[in-house]
């Protein structure tokens, strides 16, 4: 046969000049999945987000946590709403912490267990001088149902995922408990 063509004997690749068996076919396949692997390991490993800007988070954090402290506030307010009023709160503060959680996470943490010295503290509410009424609180939760929302569908993964059950979880909030 001429070497500018190719053909098959005996379970035997001819490409050109050279030989090539079954087992080296199967040995180049193996190489390139674990080169694959290895590729995907590697962006595994590779930073989530920019940390010299300012994390998208940040503000969602902070519209939580005041969301809990108007929600603890309208209390005083709507007393017979009491108990929705309470589990808003509730589940704000822990919307606040798994955000924060996740902020620190993205930012790192040093081998010793120290933070970066570019972390942003978390925002500590000031309670409201006048308690807001449940409509108030009810556009505040809608904001913070859209804001969550409309930045879940430009980022992927876990974060995506977080910020969009914290939107059903406002919405669950307006819809249901203060409705």
């Amino acid at each position: 046969m001429p070497s500018s063509q190719s053909g098959r004997e005996a379970g035997v690749v001819i490409l050109t000049d050279r030989t090539v068996d079954r087992r080296a076919i199967f040995r180049l396949a193996g190489g390139g999945v674990l080169a694959i692997a290895a590729l995907g390991s590697v962006s595994a490993c590779a930073p989530d987000a920019d940390t010299s800007a300012p994390d998208p988070l940040l503000p969602l954090e902070e519209s939580a946590r005041v969301d809990a402290a108007a929600a603890t506030a309208a209390i005083a307010a709507a007393p017979d709403k009491a108990g929705a009023l309470g589990l808003i709160a509730t589940q704000r503060t822990a919307h606040a912490d798994a955000l924060r959680t996740e902020i620190d996470r993205v930012i790192g943490v040093y081998g010793d267990g120290t933070l970066p010295g570019k972390r942003v503290p978390p925002v500590i509410p000031v309670a409201p001088t006048t308690p807001p009424t449940v409509a108030e609180l009810r556009t505040r939760l809608t904001n913070a149902q859209r804001a969550t929302g409309d930045l879940s569908a430009t980022l992927t993964g876990y974060r995506a995922g977080m910020l969009a059950s914290i939107s059903a979880a406002c919405a669950t909030h307006t819809g249901v408990l203060l409705a």
